[in-house]
């Protein structure tokens, strides 16, 4: 039985008694948790758990689909030893234990572990502790030490190139010794037989002194770490390569003296061969998964290091510059770009015009123009003209930055299908020493083989069997993937998103800014006892107060007219703006908000309304004290893409709906035009919550919203996928499950592509890892040795095992090259 981990946890948002409650009630129906307690004097949730059945990413997604939010301190450790699956599990498993610690991510590809924690609990210090007592060494917190990453590789791969050519070289010398007739110390063992009657072998003796250091050189990394396994009582696959190695050189010295063995135990050459092969299979392994994390090194490597920092006269001549690193800019400093330079910071430009390379940001090769008032982005190039600047986001609130750590978060995190893999690696290493113990004593005591023979098959399979591979399947797959995403403007943001989004059953969406541009522009204009000035006047006076798409097309209709104060402001929702100008009660919005301020509308002013409403066009009805003054319409144009996106989905069986607050004609003709199957017109933001609801509740549909990440959050949070669509600016990153830079509808389609294809490529992986070890290990116990006389030498066994890993890794790797369906189609 697993051990139950008991967490404080800090939840905010409870605010009554029946807050209390609706938690408590829902996690006692849960699988996994034995008691549950949520404190309102705190503000903590008690909770006993089985973690192998409820983790802390379950958790969280119960509380956020309550309303509410667990809080913790998270921090990324880089820990410098971890070679295997088992070394992973390991981290984690002992991790947990900590009082104050509720997740644990320990990632093989980057040589991390991220976790989340209380530190009013726990240190650093602590979690060190138990890391150096597994045997493995804490190089510090990543972000915060300066670490040398590529130095560290470098050395790393360089010890690991000398020794195997080391190893290689004296295994070649001893197979030539063995296979010769020269043998120079016949004579002394021949003396030593006469003079003490011990029966030494010359050929024994010779290799032992040949091989000795070259095998001690090769094989102490190994050897190292699987000693430390044992005394740590941390089984890993070192322990075990180190029991195949000693095995294989131990019985070699004893066979040399004729101690137990007999002279034809000679495992020289195997046994300096072995750990060759296996630092090959390492060397090779680590140049591979370097490979997996070059998308995230090519993000990093986009932040700028120095910028141009001037001083302008009121004129924005420049007056003076100077060189400074990023860390010294601050906020509204200018600075000046030049063409070829990165631009530092995320800022407007009030000076100069030239194109901007924002490929690296929204995947969109074709450059963008940027002249005054315009926004930029950090890591973006600027291409033939000279910008100055005014510094609006620095540092770690770069748009870029931001990027960086989701996608780090996203590559760390695994899809539900990893629990599978982690349940086989739990119990891989005990069931392996177990077989190779139980195929020796059958070979040796039942089935009479020799001693040598049976000890090869023992050696044989304590190095073939490895759960790297299986362990390298998902992570690999996930980094590499999860990078290749974010190179096309889409970022996902966790490993349940992405097993997830290529299973979606329904495709919902918001209308404005999703399935349109967002940007609509006023066609009509109509008054009612007031000029056409005064009516705009007055209708943008109300809307300068919003951010709504609608509001600002109208504030823009408005340019070069004086805007009037507004007191008294207030946003319906769903139904349009109120506010008080010259104590006159301005409102703004549709029908429902007239009805519901017992604004009468005469037949006339209907007529009018309808026919406009008919013509799919947006409609703004304004009332000054009660008293209908004018409508204006708006319409706003589709995208270019959405027709294809909707085709896309229904080519994947995917049914699409659109959900809108506009009114039913507008919507439907929108939908005619893209499409859509199923239209839901005249709705409150809150309403798409119980649509979406609805929709999951029918036939147990998984579904996929997309929105603006900010007024439909509460159904992206709902959505068993929700997609925040952005421009890169003010993007709500906390939103969805997936980001859409740019919002580029064409990328909902490109992530569930990315889903489907590297689920497809994990089981591919998992089910080559099991091939490999299904295959493979009857081979190394002697299955084929009765009827075909093919043995597995262990030497051969060190490199099956070790080609396994790099195969699962190369599998992964060739996912940079992917290129969604519907992106080859538009190019």
């Amino acid at each position: 039985m697993a051990k139950l981990k008991d967490m404080d946890v800090p939840i905010e948002g409870m605010h009554c008694a029946s807050c209390v409650l609706s938690v408590n009630k829902t996690f006692e129906c849960e699988e996994g948790v034995e008691a549950v307690d949520a404190d309102l004097a705190s503000n903590k949730l008690h909770i006993t758990v089985n973690p192998k059945k409820m983790t802390y990413d379950e958790m969280d997604s119960i509380v956020k689909n309550l309303g509410f939010e667990l809080h913790c301190d998270e921090v990324t450790l880089r820990i410098d030893g971890m070679h295997c699956a088992s070394c992973t599990m390991n981290v984690e498993n002992f991790l947990i234990r900590l009082d104050g610690i509720f997740d644990v991510k320990a990632d093989l590809t980057s040589g991390t572990a991220r976790i989340r924690y209380d530190k009013s609990k726990v240190t650093i210090d602590d979690m060190e502790a138990v890391i150096n007592n597994l045997g493995f060494e804490l190089l510090g917190i990543d972000g915060q030490t300066e670490i040398d990453e590529e130095e560290l590789y470098q050395q790393d791969l360089k010890s690991k190139r000398n020794r195997i050519i080391v190893g290689l070289f004296f295994s070649a010398i001893l197979m030539i010794l063995m296979y010769s007739m020269w043998d120079p110390l016949m004579g002394l063992t021949h003396q030593i037989h006469e003079s003490t009657g011990i029966d030494i072998s010359s050929m024994g003796l010779l290799s032992l002194l040949i091989s000795i250091f070259p095998f001690l050189y090769v094989s102490l990394p190994i050897l190292k770490a699987g000693i430390n396994g044992l005394m740590h009582k941390n089984l890993n696959m070192d322990v075990m390569y180190s029991m195949g190695i000693i095995v294989a050189y131990g019985s070699s010295i004893l066979g040399t003296f004729g101690i137990v063995l007999d002279h034809t135990f000679m495992f020289y050459e195997s046994a300096v061969m072995l750990p060759s092969f296996l630092m090959i299979g390492r060397y090779l392994e680590a140049k591979a998964k370097k490979k997996t994390s070059d998308s995230i090194r090519e993000l990093i490597g986009l932040q700028p290091t120095v910028a141009t920092l001037v001083e302008l006269d009121e004129n924005n001549e420049i007056l003076s510059q100077k060189e400074v690193q990023i860390a010294e800019i601050n906020l509204e400093d200018k600075l000046l770009v030049k063409p070829g330079d990165k631009i530092p910071v995320d800022g407007k430009v009030i000076g100069g015009e030239s194109y901007v390379d924002e490929s690296m940001i929204n995947g969109e090769p074709i450059p963008k123009v940027k002249k005054d008032g315009e926004e930029v982005f950090a890591g973006t190039i600027n291409q033939d003209g000279v910008l100055i600047i005014s510094a609006l986001k620095i540092g770690s609130e770069t748009v870029l930055s931001n990027i960086i750590r989701l996608v780090e978060k996203a590559q760390s995190s695994r899809p539900p299908v990893q629990k599978f893999a982690n349940t086989i690696v739990s119990y891989f290493i005990p069931v392996i020493l177990t077989i190779a113990i139980i195929v020796f004593c059958i070979w040796y005591f039942v089935l009479g083989a020799t001693l040598l023979f049976s000890l090869t098959c023992l050696i044989s399979i304590l190095v073939v069997a490895c759960p790297c591979a299986l362990g390298l399947a998902t992570p690999t797959a996930v980094t590499v993937g999860v990078g290749r995403a974010a190179e096309f403007g889409i970022l996902i943001k966790n490993g349940d998103t992405l097993e997830n989004a290529g299973q979606i059953d329904v495709a919902a969406f918001d209308k404005t800014g999703t399935i349109t541009e967002g940007k609509p522009e006023v066609d009509d204009v109509i008054a009612y006892g007031i000029s056409e000035e005064e009516l705009i006047t007055l209708a943008a006076s109300v809307e300068q107060n919003s951010n709504h798409p609608i509001a600002k097309a109208i504030v823009r209709k408005a340019e070069g007219l004086e805007l009037l104060n507004t007191v008294d402001f207030e946003n319906v929702t769903g139904k349009g703006i109120k506010a008080v100008i010259d104590g006159r009660t301005v409102l703004a919005g549709n029908k429902s908000l007239m009805e519901s301020n017992d604004v009468e509308i005469s037949d006339d002013i209907l007529d009018t309304f309808n026919n406009l409403e008919n013509q799919s066009k947006t409609i703004i009805l304004l009332a000054v004290d009660e008293h209908v003054r004018g409508i204006l319409s708006l319409s706003d144009k589709v995208k270019q893409n959405s027709k294809r996106t909707i085709e896309e989905l229904h080519k994947m069986g995917v049914e699409t709906y659109m959900l809108t607050g506009d009114n039913e004609s507008t919507a439907l003709s929108v939908a005619e035009e893209v499409g859509i199957d199923n239209v839901k017109a005249g709705i409150l933001p809150e309403n798409k919550l119980d649509i979406v609801k609805d929709i999951q509740s029918n036939g147990s549909k998984k579904v996929l919203f997309t929105g603006d990440g900010i007024n439909d959050a509460p159904a992206l949070t709902q959505a068993d996928i929700g997609v925040a669509m952005g421009n890169g600016t003010d993007i709500a990153m906390e939103s969805g499950d997936v980001v859409v830079m740019e919002g580029d509808l064409e990328n909902v389609v490109a992530a569930v592509q990315f889903s489907k294809k590297v689920m497809r490529r994990i089981k591919e992986n998992i089910f080559w890892a099991f091939a490999y070890n299904s295959i493979l290990i009857p081979v190394a116990a002697g299955v084929l040795y009765p009827n075909f006389g093919i043995m597995f030498k262990p030497e051969l066994a060190g490199l099956a095992m070790a080609l396994s890993s790099v195969t699962v890794i190369s599998l992964s790797l060739l996912l940079k090259r992917y290129v969604p369906p519907i992106k080859k189609a538009k190019n």
